[in-house]
Protein backbone atom coordinates (compact mmCIF):
# COMPACT_ATOMS: atom_id res chain seq x y z
CA UNK A 1 0.00 0.00 0.00
CA UNK A 2 1.77 3.20 -1.06
CA UNK A 3 1.84 5.99 1.62
CA UNK A 4 2.50 9.71 1.22
CA UNK A 5 1.63 11.25 4.17
CA UNK A 6 2.07 14.91 2.74
CA UNK A 7 0.56 14.67 -0.48
CA UNK A 8 -2.61 13.62 1.47
CA UNK A 9 -1.88 16.78 3.81
CA UNK A 10 -0.35 15.21 6.76
CA UNK A 11 2.69 16.06 8.66
CA UNK A 12 4.49 12.70 8.52
CA UNK A 13 6.31 12.83 11.83
CA UNK A 14 3.53 14.02 13.92
CA UNK A 15 1.24 10.98 12.48
CA UNK A 16 4.52 8.36 13.95
CA UNK A 17 2.63 9.54 17.08
CA UNK A 18 0.01 6.62 16.12
CA UNK A 19 2.76 3.74 16.07
CA UNK A 20 4.50 4.82 19.22
CA UNK A 21 1.12 5.23 20.97
CA UNK A 22 -0.52 1.98 19.78
CA UNK A 23 2.85 0.05 20.10
CA UNK A 24 4.18 1.30 23.34
CA UNK A 25 0.82 1.49 24.96
CA UNK A 26 -0.92 -1.45 23.50
CA UNK A 27 0.62 -3.80 21.89
CA UNK A 28 4.57 -3.74 23.59
CA UNK A 29 2.51 -3.51 27.10
CA UNK A 30 0.29 -7.22 26.20
CA UNK A 31 -3.07 -5.02 25.86
CA UNK A 32 -3.62 -6.58 22.66
CA UNK A 33 -2.23 -8.68 20.52
CA UNK A 34 -1.79 -6.89 17.67
CA UNK A 35 -3.46 -4.36 15.42
CA UNK A 36 -3.53 -2.21 11.58
CA UNK A 37 -4.34 1.20 11.14
CA UNK A 38 -4.52 3.49 8.21
CA UNK A 39 -5.89 6.67 7.41
CA UNK A 40 -7.09 8.08 4.33
CA UNK A 41 -7.27 11.56 3.14
CA UNK A 42 -8.66 11.98 -0.21
CA UNK A 43 -7.05 9.30 -3.05
CA UNK A 44 -4.09 8.81 -0.76
CA UNK A 45 -2.71 6.83 1.95
CA UNK A 46 -1.87 9.24 4.64
CA UNK A 47 -0.73 6.08 7.08
CA UNK A 48 -0.68 2.87 6.94
CA UNK A 49 0.66 0.17 9.89
CA UNK A 50 0.83 -3.10 11.06
CA UNK A 51 1.97 -3.65 14.28
CA UNK A 52 2.31 -7.38 16.62
CA UNK A 53 0.65 -10.48 16.24
CA UNK A 54 -2.35 -11.53 14.34
CA UNK A 55 -2.24 -14.72 16.39
CA UNK A 56 -0.54 -14.81 19.78
CA UNK A 57 -0.39 -18.56 20.38
CA UNK A 58 1.01 -19.20 16.79
CA UNK A 59 3.60 -16.24 16.53
CA UNK A 60 2.00 -15.14 13.50
CA UNK A 61 2.43 -11.46 12.87
CA UNK A 62 -0.44 -8.90 11.29
CA UNK A 63 0.35 -8.91 7.61
CA UNK A 64 -1.38 -6.67 4.79
CA UNK A 65 -4.30 -9.72 3.88
CA UNK A 66 -4.98 -10.05 7.54
CA UNK A 67 -8.62 -11.08 7.85
CA UNK A 68 -10.42 -9.93 10.96
CA UNK A 69 -13.60 -10.11 12.21
CA UNK A 70 -15.72 -6.83 11.63
CA UNK A 71 -18.99 -7.81 13.46
CA UNK A 72 -21.11 -4.57 13.58
CA UNK A 73 -19.02 -2.60 10.99
CA UNK A 74 -21.59 -5.16 9.08
CA UNK A 75 -24.01 -2.76 9.33
CA UNK A 76 -23.38 0.20 7.74
CA UNK A 77 -22.51 -2.61 4.62
CA UNK A 78 -26.31 -3.46 5.24
CA UNK A 79 -27.47 -0.45 5.27
CA UNK A 80 -25.79 0.70 2.17
CA UNK A 81 -27.63 -2.99 0.40
CA UNK A 82 -30.88 -1.93 1.85
CA UNK A 83 -30.82 1.74 0.15
CA UNK A 84 -29.65 0.72 -2.91
CA UNK A 85 -33.24 -0.87 -3.11
CA UNK A 86 -34.36 2.19 -2.11
CA UNK A 87 -33.09 3.72 -5.23
CA UNK A 88 -34.49 1.32 -7.13
CA UNK A 89 -38.14 2.24 -6.27
CA UNK A 90 -38.75 -0.64 -4.34
CA UNK A 91 -39.78 0.65 -1.10
CA UNK A 92 -39.91 4.33 0.82
CA UNK A 93 -38.60 4.83 4.27
CA UNK A 94 -42.07 5.55 5.16
CA UNK A 95 -43.07 1.78 4.67
CA UNK A 96 -44.92 -0.22 7.32
CA UNK A 97 -42.37 -3.00 7.50
CA UNK A 98 -44.93 -5.51 7.88
CA UNK A 99 -45.76 -4.53 4.43
CA UNK A 100 -42.91 -7.06 3.55
CA UNK A 101 -43.21 -9.31 6.38
CA UNK A 102 -46.98 -10.09 6.79
CA UNK A 103 -46.53 -11.81 9.97
CA UNK A 104 -45.74 -8.53 11.37
CA UNK A 105 -48.67 -6.75 11.33
CA UNK A 106 -50.69 -6.39 14.29
CA UNK A 107 -47.64 -6.83 16.31
CA UNK A 108 -48.14 -4.83 19.66
CA UNK A 109 -46.03 -3.14 22.30
CA UNK A 110 -45.38 -4.48 25.45
CA UNK A 111 -45.27 -3.11 29.27
CA UNK A 112 -43.94 -4.54 31.94
CA UNK A 113 -46.43 -4.73 34.70
CA UNK A 114 -45.10 -4.16 38.73
CA UNK A 115 -45.51 -7.84 39.03
CA UNK A 116 -43.21 -8.97 36.16
CA UNK A 117 -46.25 -9.57 33.33
CA UNK A 118 -46.53 -7.90 30.22
CA UNK A 119 -49.73 -6.24 29.30
CA UNK A 120 -49.58 -5.88 25.46
CA UNK A 121 -51.92 -2.65 23.12
CA UNK A 122 -51.60 -1.44 19.75
CA UNK A 123 -49.01 0.82 18.61
CA UNK A 124 -49.50 4.61 18.05
CA UNK A 125 -47.60 4.12 14.70
CA UNK A 126 -46.56 0.89 13.01
CA UNK A 127 -42.49 0.20 12.66
CA UNK A 128 -41.34 2.00 9.57
CA UNK A 129 -38.13 0.65 7.01
CA UNK A 130 -36.45 3.89 8.59
CA UNK A 131 -37.04 2.60 12.32
CA UNK A 132 -35.34 -0.82 10.85
CA UNK A 133 -32.38 1.44 9.69
CA UNK A 134 -32.35 3.19 12.69
CA UNK A 135 -32.77 0.96 15.83
CA UNK A 136 -35.88 3.00 16.67
CA UNK A 137 -38.05 -0.86 15.95
CA UNK A 138 -39.10 -1.42 19.73
CA UNK A 139 -37.97 -5.25 18.87
CA UNK A 140 -35.99 -7.59 21.65
CA UNK A 141 -32.71 -7.76 21.53
CA UNK A 142 -30.39 -10.68 22.58
CA UNK A 143 -27.30 -8.81 23.19
CA UNK A 144 -28.25 -8.39 26.41
CA UNK A 145 -31.41 -9.91 27.65
CA UNK A 146 -31.96 -8.15 31.00
CA UNK A 147 -35.94 -6.93 29.91
CA UNK A 148 -38.26 -9.70 30.29
CA UNK A 149 -39.27 -9.15 26.75
CA UNK A 150 -35.76 -9.75 25.80
CA UNK A 151 -35.43 -12.35 27.79
CA UNK A 152 -38.53 -14.25 26.66
CA UNK A 153 -37.29 -13.55 22.94
CA UNK A 154 -33.61 -14.71 23.96
CA UNK A 155 -34.85 -17.64 25.04
CA UNK A 156 -36.81 -19.13 21.81
CA UNK A 157 -34.08 -17.88 20.03
CA UNK A 158 -31.94 -20.06 21.75
CA UNK A 159 -34.18 -23.28 21.20
CA UNK A 160 -33.22 -22.90 17.59
CA UNK A 161 -29.26 -22.82 17.62
CA UNK A 162 -27.46 -23.24 14.49
CA UNK A 163 -30.84 -23.49 12.39
CA UNK A 164 -32.08 -20.12 12.64
CA UNK A 165 -32.13 -18.40 9.47
CA UNK A 166 -32.77 -14.91 8.99
CA UNK A 167 -36.52 -15.86 7.57
CA UNK A 168 -36.65 -17.67 10.70
CA UNK A 169 -35.88 -15.46 13.45
CA UNK A 170 -38.35 -12.89 11.75
CA UNK A 171 -41.29 -15.42 12.33
CA UNK A 172 -39.62 -15.66 15.79
CA UNK A 173 -40.46 -11.84 16.47
CA UNK A 174 -43.75 -11.86 15.28
CA UNK A 175 -44.39 -13.74 18.52
CA UNK A 176 -43.17 -11.17 21.00
CA UNK A 177 -44.41 -7.60 21.44
CA UNK A 178 -42.37 -4.61 20.95
CA UNK A 179 -40.19 -2.79 23.99
CA UNK A 180 -41.89 0.49 23.16
CA UNK A 181 -43.80 2.90 20.54
CA UNK A 182 -41.86 2.59 17.62
CA UNK A 183 -39.46 5.43 16.21
CA UNK A 184 -39.61 7.03 19.83
CA UNK A 185 -37.02 5.26 21.77
CA UNK A 186 -33.22 4.24 20.23
CA UNK A 187 -32.62 0.10 20.83
CA UNK A 188 -29.06 -1.33 19.38
CA UNK A 189 -29.92 -5.10 18.42
CA UNK A 190 -31.91 -6.89 16.18
CA UNK A 191 -32.66 -4.15 13.74
CA UNK A 192 -30.07 -4.20 11.03
CA UNK A 193 -30.92 -7.86 10.60
CA UNK A 194 -34.71 -7.47 9.50
CA UNK A 195 -32.53 -4.90 7.29
CA UNK A 196 -31.28 -7.91 5.69
CA UNK A 197 -33.89 -9.95 5.49
CA UNK A 198 -35.52 -6.69 3.59
CA UNK A 199 -32.78 -6.67 1.40
CA UNK A 200 -33.81 -10.59 0.45
CA UNK A 201 -37.33 -10.45 0.30
CA UNK A 202 -36.67 -7.14 -2.08
CA UNK A 203 -34.03 -8.52 -4.33
CA UNK A 204 -35.13 -12.24 -4.36
CA UNK A 205 -31.87 -12.98 -3.43
CA UNK A 206 -29.88 -14.84 -0.65
CA UNK A 207 -27.99 -11.94 1.83
CA UNK A 208 -24.88 -13.05 0.80
CA UNK A 209 -24.90 -13.68 -2.73
CA UNK A 210 -27.01 -9.77 -2.50
CA UNK A 211 -23.88 -8.32 -1.01
CA UNK A 212 -21.53 -10.46 -2.93
CA UNK A 213 -22.79 -9.07 -6.17
CA UNK A 214 -23.62 -6.08 -5.38
CA UNK A 215 -20.87 -4.28 -3.04
CA UNK A 216 -18.19 -6.69 -3.01
CA UNK A 217 -17.34 -7.41 -6.44
CA UNK A 218 -18.08 -3.65 -7.97
CA UNK A 219 -15.62 -2.33 -5.01
CA UNK A 220 -13.06 -5.33 -5.45
CA UNK A 221 -13.66 -6.75 -1.55
CA UNK A 222 -12.34 -10.24 -2.38
CA UNK A 223 -12.12 -11.17 1.58
CA UNK A 224 -14.71 -10.21 2.67
CA UNK A 225 -17.45 -12.91 3.45
CA UNK A 226 -19.63 -14.69 6.78
CA UNK A 227 -17.30 -18.07 6.64
CA UNK A 228 -13.41 -18.32 5.96
CA UNK A 229 -12.74 -21.55 3.49
CA UNK A 230 -9.99 -23.58 3.96
CA UNK A 231 -7.82 -21.37 1.41
CA UNK A 232 -8.04 -18.48 3.59
CA UNK A 233 -7.51 -20.02 7.08
CA UNK A 234 -3.25 -19.28 7.58
CA UNK A 235 -4.68 -15.46 6.97
CA UNK A 236 -7.63 -15.39 9.80
CA UNK A 237 -6.36 -13.65 12.87
CA UNK A 238 -7.44 -14.68 16.60
CA UNK A 239 -10.09 -13.40 18.58
CA UNK A 240 -9.27 -12.17 22.35
CA UNK A 241 -11.10 -11.33 25.76
CA UNK A 242 -9.96 -8.60 27.95
CA UNK A 243 -9.20 -9.27 31.30
CA UNK A 244 -8.23 -6.31 33.31
CA UNK A 245 -4.74 -6.33 35.09
CA UNK A 246 -3.91 -9.24 33.14
CA UNK A 247 -3.02 -10.15 29.78
CA UNK A 248 -6.17 -11.16 27.09
CA UNK A 249 -7.13 -14.26 26.98
CA UNK A 250 -7.73 -16.13 23.55
CA UNK A 251 -11.53 -16.22 23.18
CA UNK A 252 -11.96 -17.33 19.16
CA UNK A 253 -9.63 -19.83 17.79
CA UNK A 254 -9.13 -19.61 14.04
CA UNK A 255 -8.53 -23.13 13.62
CA UNK A 256 -12.00 -23.99 15.65
CA UNK A 257 -13.89 -21.07 15.22
CA UNK A 258 -17.42 -21.14 13.74
CA UNK A 259 -16.52 -18.40 10.98
CA UNK A 260 -14.89 -21.90 9.36
CA UNK A 261 -18.15 -22.81 8.02
CA UNK A 262 -21.20 -20.96 6.39
CA UNK A 263 -23.80 -20.03 8.61
CA UNK A 264 -27.27 -20.47 7.91
CA UNK A 265 -27.83 -17.15 9.42
CA UNK A 266 -26.59 -14.06 7.63
CA UNK A 267 -26.19 -11.79 10.20
CA UNK A 268 -26.84 -8.27 8.94
CA UNK A 269 -25.87 -7.21 11.76
CA UNK A 270 -22.44 -8.67 12.47
CA UNK A 271 -21.46 -11.56 10.60
CA UNK A 272 -18.85 -10.17 8.38
CA UNK A 273 -14.99 -10.60 8.35
CA UNK A 274 -13.22 -8.67 6.12
CA UNK A 275 -9.41 -7.12 5.56
CA UNK A 276 -7.87 -3.74 5.89
CA UNK A 277 -7.86 -3.44 2.16
CA UNK A 278 -11.37 -4.60 2.00
CA UNK A 279 -12.92 -2.44 4.14
CA UNK A 280 -10.98 0.56 3.43
CA UNK A 281 -12.54 0.18 -0.37
CA UNK A 282 -16.09 0.56 0.95
CA UNK A 283 -14.28 3.68 2.85
CA UNK A 284 -13.11 4.84 -0.21
CA UNK A 285 -15.99 4.71 -2.08
CA UNK A 286 -17.94 6.69 0.70
CA UNK A 287 -15.00 9.21 0.78
CA UNK A 288 -15.73 9.44 -2.95
CA UNK A 289 -19.89 10.20 -2.26
CA UNK A 290 -20.55 6.74 -3.39
CA UNK A 291 -18.35 5.71 -5.98
CA UNK A 292 -15.13 4.04 -6.47
CA UNK A 293 -13.19 3.51 -9.72
CA UNK A 294 -16.15 4.13 -12.15
CA UNK A 295 -18.67 1.98 -10.19
CA UNK A 296 -21.53 3.66 -8.30
CA UNK A 297 -22.20 1.68 -5.34
CA UNK A 298 -24.61 4.49 -4.26
CA UNK A 299 -26.17 8.00 -5.46
CA UNK A 300 -24.41 10.88 -3.69
CA UNK A 301 -28.06 12.11 -2.51
CA UNK A 302 -28.78 8.79 -1.23
CA UNK A 303 -25.69 9.00 0.72
CA UNK A 304 -26.30 12.12 2.07
CA UNK A 305 -29.96 10.95 3.54
CA UNK A 306 -28.14 8.18 5.21
CA UNK A 307 -25.09 10.36 7.16
CA UNK A 308 -27.38 13.21 8.47
CA UNK A 309 -29.07 12.82 11.67
CA UNK A 310 -32.71 11.62 11.87
CA UNK A 311 -33.19 11.65 15.66
CA UNK A 312 -36.49 13.47 16.26
CA UNK A 313 -35.49 16.32 17.16
CA UNK A 314 -32.26 16.42 16.50
CA UNK A 315 -31.59 14.84 19.38
CA UNK A 316 -28.26 12.64 20.75
CA UNK A 317 -28.43 8.89 22.13
CA UNK A 318 -28.18 10.19 25.11
CA UNK A 319 -31.88 11.46 24.94
CA UNK A 320 -32.36 8.77 22.74
CA UNK A 321 -31.14 5.33 24.16
CA UNK A 322 -32.11 2.28 25.67
CA UNK A 323 -30.33 0.26 27.51
CA UNK A 324 -26.84 2.40 27.07
CA UNK A 325 -24.77 -0.08 24.37
CA UNK A 326 -23.63 0.81 21.00
CA UNK A 327 -20.83 1.06 19.27
CA UNK A 328 -20.13 4.57 19.27
CA UNK A 329 -19.87 7.23 22.09
CA UNK A 330 -23.80 8.69 23.24
CA UNK A 331 -23.12 12.59 23.90
CA UNK A 332 -23.26 14.55 20.97
CA UNK A 333 -24.01 11.43 18.71
CA UNK A 334 -27.12 10.97 16.57
CA UNK A 335 -27.73 8.74 14.38
CA UNK A 336 -28.95 8.16 10.78
CA UNK A 337 -29.27 5.20 8.19
CA UNK A 338 -26.96 2.88 9.74
CA UNK A 339 -24.27 5.19 10.68
CA UNK A 340 -23.71 7.24 13.82
CA UNK A 341 -23.39 11.03 12.96
CA UNK A 342 -21.23 13.27 15.19
CA UNK A 343 -22.80 16.97 15.86
CA UNK A 344 -19.78 18.61 16.57
CA UNK A 345 -16.12 18.70 18.71
CA UNK A 346 -18.04 20.92 21.44
CA UNK A 347 -21.29 18.32 21.65
CA UNK A 348 -19.05 15.02 21.40
CA UNK A 349 -16.23 17.09 23.41
CA UNK A 350 -13.77 15.28 20.87
CA UNK A 351 -12.17 16.61 17.77
CA UNK A 352 -13.54 15.95 14.74
CA UNK A 353 -16.13 17.83 12.46
CA UNK A 354 -19.66 18.14 12.50
CA UNK A 355 -20.86 15.62 10.74
CA UNK A 356 -18.80 12.92 10.16
CA UNK A 357 -20.36 9.40 10.36
CA UNK A 358 -19.02 6.12 11.44
CA UNK A 359 -19.37 2.62 13.75
CA UNK A 360 -17.50 -0.10 15.19
CA UNK A 361 -17.49 -3.77 15.84
CA UNK A 362 -17.26 -5.52 19.33
CA UNK A 363 -14.10 -6.92 18.85
CA UNK A 364 -12.51 -3.03 19.05
CA UNK A 365 -12.52 -2.43 15.00
CA UNK A 366 -13.45 0.70 14.20
CA UNK A 367 -13.63 3.39 11.42
CA UNK A 368 -14.97 7.03 10.63
CA UNK A 369 -15.61 9.06 7.50
CA UNK A 370 -14.99 13.00 7.84
CA UNK A 371 -16.15 14.61 4.28
CA UNK A 372 -15.48 17.91 5.37
CA UNK A 373 -11.22 16.38 6.07
CA UNK A 374 -12.25 14.06 2.97
CA UNK A 375 -11.32 11.51 5.12
CA UNK A 376 -11.42 7.84 6.40
CA UNK A 377 -9.13 6.42 9.19
CA UNK A 378 -9.48 2.72 9.45
CA UNK A 379 -8.86 0.69 12.81
CA UNK A 380 -8.30 -3.30 13.16
CA UNK A 381 -8.09 -5.16 15.99
CA UNK A 382 -9.87 -8.39 17.87
CA UNK A 383 -10.11 -7.65 21.46
CA UNK A 384 -13.59 -7.90 22.99
CA UNK A 385 -15.30 -6.12 24.31
CA UNK A 386 -14.99 -2.68 22.20
CA UNK A 387 -14.54 -0.88 25.60
CA UNK A 388 -11.91 -2.21 26.71
CA UNK A 389 -10.02 0.58 26.22
CA UNK A 390 -10.46 3.91 24.44
CA UNK A 391 -8.67 3.26 21.11
CA UNK A 392 -10.76 5.25 19.02
CA UNK A 393 -11.06 8.10 20.96
CA UNK A 394 -6.95 8.48 21.55
CA UNK A 395 -7.16 7.33 17.66
CA UNK A 396 -9.07 10.52 16.71
CA UNK A 397 -6.79 12.72 18.52
CA UNK A 398 -4.17 11.32 17.19
CA UNK A 399 -5.17 11.59 13.82
CA UNK A 400 -6.42 15.14 14.07
CA UNK A 401 -3.21 16.52 15.58
CA UNK A 402 -1.04 15.50 11.97
CA UNK A 403 -2.85 16.83 9.73
CA UNK A 404 -0.72 19.85 8.33
CA UNK A 405 -3.71 21.66 5.90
Amino acid sequence: MKVDAEAAGFDGRRLERITDHFDRRYVSAGKIAGCQITVLRGDHVAYHRSLGLMDRERSKPVTEDTIWRIYSMTKPITSIALMQLYEQGAFLLTDPVHRYIPSWEGLEVGTVRDDGSIETSAPDQPMTVRDALMHTTGLPSNLAPVHPIDRAFDAERREAAGSATLESVCELLAHHPLKFQPGTRWNYGLSTDICARLVEILSGRPFDEYLAQEIFEPLGMVDTAFSVGDDKLARFAANYAHHAGREPSLFDDPETSAYRRRPSYLSGAGGLVSTTADYLAFCRMLVGKGELGGHRVIGRKTLELMTVNHLPGGADLTQMAVGGFGEAGFTGVGFGLGFAVGQGPAATSMVGSAGEYYWGGAASTAFWIDPKEDLAVLFMTQLMPSAAYPFRAQLRSLVYQALAD
